[in-house]
């Protein structure tokens, strides 16, 4: 009877790792045969493995000795059985998770796998291979064709009517513009004083009739100086126009001038005036103006501005001298409540030179100073 229970317990070792292998797995048609149950207690068995665990573990105890060193035999990892297969079709496979393992290879830098067909122009500096479109006139063959080529095919009767329609929609309307630059009272030492620069236009892209006025003088008295402009302007290019035409006087005295200039944009948005004049009593002056908005805001308008007044002789009746006679510099800052309505502020700073000073004092004026203005600007 004992032998039979050891051939039992023995049968049942030998078997167990191989049922380990599919326990849990319920496939459809494959019912998969149970062990016997070996008759007898298991209780005593279970001791005896156990004693024998405990007395092999005493035994390799013992048999390693405290200060030496082994070395950890490299435990190859065990294949999968079911590597490979998809069981997730089949009802109860749901196989469970592999628990995660250190990674042999973890904090190794690796070398990136090279593609299998590497780039013919690796390492190649190709910036200099940028192809740029060529730079040159059009070629002889683009000019030498008639001026109209709409004629061949429509026509030269039909083709000019279609022309002068398209320039007078194109560039030919006539416009006007009247612009006040400078409506303003000065605040200064002595008799407060007015200014008023005003110009205004009429006509096409091209030509136009421009007039000018300037007054200046002190509240109270005649006007020190008025002048009056109206000058034929062509455009020269889109920036600048040519400006001739004739000028009268009719303060300090009266006089007639006729008068070359131009008057533009540059560069940086910076306009400019500039005309000689010529009169009728062999006097020659010139004068150039340039001012700049800045614009702080879309409202908010810093303007600096300059004048400098020229002379090739001395004109006593108009207290001028020769040479550099006056320069004037201004800053006003001006609220554009809309483009056409702009208030503003600033100060003005005057100043004669050479005999244009002397004669200044001679009548008892001042040749120079500091000015307080608030004016308006506006145009329609």
């Amino acid at each position: 009877m004992k032998r039979l229970i050891l051939l039992l317990a023995a049968s049942a070792l030998t078997s167990s790792p191989a049922l380990a292998q599919h326990a849990g797995h319920n496939m459809p048609g494959m019912t998969m045969p149970m062990p016997p149950k070996p008759a007898g207690k298991k209780k005593p068995v279970a001791k005896k493995v156990a004693a024998k665990k405990t007395a092999a573990k005493k035994t390799a105890k013992k048999a390693v000795p405290k200060k030496a060193v082994t070395k950890k035999a490299v435990q190859k990892p065990v294949a999968n059985p079911h590597a490979g297969h998809d069981m997730s079709s089949m009802p109860g496979m749901e196989m469970p998770a592999e628990t995660s393992k250190t990674d042999p290879h973890a904090g190794h830098v690796m070398p990136t796998e090279q593609s299998a067909t590497p780039d013919a122009h690796a390492g190649h500096d190709m910036t200099a291979m940028a192809v740029e479109p060529p730079v040159a006139p059009p070629p002889p063959e683009a000019l030498s064709g008639p001026q109209n080529a709409a004629d061949t095919v429509w026509g030269q009767g039909a083709m000019e009517s279609s022309r002068a329609v398209l320039l007078r929609e194109h560039g030919s309307m006539p416009a006007s513009k009247l612009l006040i630059d400078q409506l303003e009272t000065r605040v200064r030492r002595g008799r407060d004083g007015y200014y008023l620069n005003a110009e205004g236009w009429y006509g096409g892209d091209i030509d136009k009739l421009w007039l000018k006025a300037e007054i200046e003088g002190e509240y109270g008295r005649k006007a020190e100086q008025a002048e009056f402009q109206a000058l034929w302007s062509h455009a020269i290019d889109p920036w600048f126009n040519l400006q001739a035409g004739a000028r009268f006087d009719a303060q300090p005295d009266t006089r007639g001038h006729l008068v070359l200039g131009v008057e533009g944009l540059t560069p940086y948005w910076i306009e400019v005036d500039a005309a000689a004049f010529f009169s009728d009593k062999g006097d020659v002056t010139a004068r150039v103006e340039a001012e700049h908005d800045m614009r702080l805001t879309q409202k908010l308008i810093l303007q600096p501005r300059v004048e400098l007044d020229f002379a090739a002789q001395d004109i006593p009746r108009q207290q001028i001298g020769s040479g550099l006679s006056s320069a004037e510099l201004g800053l006003r800052f001006r609220y554009q409540i809309v483009p056409q309505f702009a208030p503003y502020i600033g100060v003005n700073y005057e100043r004669a030179f050479g005999d244009t000073r002397r004669f200044r004092r001679l009548d008892g004026e001042n040749p120079g100073g500091w000015q307080f203005v608030a004016g308006l600007r506006t145009w329609f």
